[in-house]
């Protein structure tokens, strides 16, 4: 295993980041409707295919994708990390920009927000425990599930409650303040990830090599996981691209608050959750663009 470059916060910033990640799941919540929900009862195959190749599959995959290949401890843990991860809210972007159903997009991130109060805390754990080359290192990063599980509730499931609520109540918030939030949630994501590589600009520049090809085949993974089990339920095509876009960008963003705040010290994991956060941004953008100029068929 690799020493970890050690990444230095006091408290004041700990908690700024945590307000930070709270305000962009709070202005990604503003559009959101109860019906959005409503409608995985209604038409709950599409969704329902997203979240179970998004908590179950991805993650399942990935513990024994590096568990075969006997992946270094940190950076192995990383990836699981990223794969507990919900979906990002950059999906409903790509899968727009894909022309994919953005109902059924925006449906799934409402609910894996929701479901990764309980799912991320435990998805990483288990498959932490799981892979026997990182059980060890898993101990001594002395991991509290429910210290996880509250940090969750707290900049994901509350800000999503406020912010339905406040889109409810103030719709014409919600027409001036969508765009400038997701161009702002866009610039603080980038500066989480900014800080996590000037953190480890050592350890980035001796493991780029490696890390950089687990973090495109883990997302090519994602990617395919969840157009796998779209093609499998012969959904339609813009269903299809929506679950497609919503497992492979997963929310990164909460994997780098969840370092920062639990495993400062965990520089290999921080590299794999930072660099995800790029990654996928560019693979989503190439395939959107791709199938945007692809007829439904």
């Amino acid at each position: 295993m690799t020493g970890a470059l050690p990444i230095q916060f006091d408290p004041a910033s700990l908690i700024l980041l945590n307000v930070i990640m709270a305000c962009m799941m709070f202005g990604v919540s503003l559009s959101l409707r109860l019906e959005d929900f409503k409608r995985i009862a209604l038409a709950p195959v599409a969704p329902v295919a997203g979240l179970i190749a998004q908590f179950l599959l991805l993650p399942l995959a990935t513990c024994l994708f590096t568990w075969a290949l006997k992946i270094d401890a940190e950076l192995a843990l990383g990836m699981i990390l990223v794969a507990s991860c919900p979906g990002g809210s950059f999906s409903n972007i790509m899968t727009w920009l894909a022309k994919g159903n953005v109902a059924v997009s925006v449906s799934m991130t409402a609910v894996s927000s929701l479901a990764a109060t309980v799912l991320t805390p435990l998805n990483f754990a288990f498959y932490g425990w799981l892979n026997p080359h990182t059980r060890e290192y898993l101990t001594q990063i002395t991991l509290e599930p429910g210290g996880i599980l509250l940090l969750v509730l707290l900049v994901l499931a509350l800000p999503l409650v406020l912010g339905m609520t406040t889109g409810r109540k103030l719709p014409e918030l919600v027409a001036r303040s969508e765009k400038p939030l997701r161009i702002a949630s866009l610039l603080v994501f980038l500066g989480f990830v900014g800080i996590a590589f000037f953190n480890n600009f050592g350890l980035f520049i001796e493991r780029f090599h490696s890390f950089f090809w687990l973090v495109v085949v883990h997302n090519l993974l994602a990617l395919s996981l969840g157009y796998g089990m779209a093609l499998l339920l012969k959904l339609p095509v813009p269903d299809r691209r929506a679950v497609t876009m919503e497992v492979g960008i997963q929310n990164s963003g909460l994997g780098l608050v969840i370092l920062f705040t639990f495993f400062p010290e965990a520089g290999g994991m921080m590299l794999i959750t930072a660099f995800w956060g790029v990654w996928h941004l560019v693979s989503g953008l190439t395939l959107s663009h791709i199938w945007a100029r692809t007829a439904h068929d």
